[in-house]
């Protein structure tokens, strides 16, 4: 099974992502900074939350690198969340750079992510957050990222067997 889980901030889609894993083994996969290396504590806070309720039986894996990481990991995956690693390749790739280039950077790199979501064997379970809800950010670099964290969410839509969109720690299923 293969489901994206969508939702606001602090919807409630990262626990219920955890639970349709359960405590049996499992890889996690955090593709943001890693807490020791940001320096900033509401970050730094939000991830001992995260690490505090996984099962002692999973494997956690920080790396941008998704495709890589599914087609390492043996077992069920949870990645979490798709917004960071959006923002760790525009971080990567220069936000300065030309739209057609980032696009270019992000279509490649999510090719590969859901070719790698559609052949793992096991379950995969993806978070990401909804931004087209709101309104249109004042500046470029926040449409960019709207823009194309919206496309990396149909993309990988397309690849799953499920979309769960989490509300007030309730869950439709799409």
């Amino acid at each position: 099974m293969r489901t994206l889980v969508t939702g606001g901030v602090r919807s409630g889609k990262s626990r219920h992502a955890e639970a349709l894993l359960g405590p049996g083994p499992a890889t996690y996969v955090a593709p943001g900074p890693s807490p020791e290396d940001d320096g900033d504590p509401d970050w730094v806070a939000r991830i001992a939350v995260h690490r505090a309720r996984r099962p002692a039986s999973w494997r956690t894996v920080e790396s941008g690198h998704l495709a890589a990481a599914l087609r390492e990991a043996d077992g069920p995956v949870l990645i979490d969340c798709l917004g960071t690693w959006l923002t760790a390749v525009l971080d990567e790739a220069g936000w300065d750079s030309a739209s057609v280039v980032l696009t270019a950077t992000v279509e490649q790199q999510l090719a590969e992510v859901a070719e790698s979501v559609r052949a793992h064997a096991h379950d995969v379970v993806l978070v990401t957050n909804e931004v087209g809800l709101g309104v249109v950010p004042e500046h470029r670099s926040g449409r960019l990222f709207r823009d194309l964290l919206g496309t990396a969410n149909q993309r990988l839509a397309q690849v799953c067997d499920e979309v769960h969109l989490v509300v007030a720690g309730r869950v439709l299923r799409l």
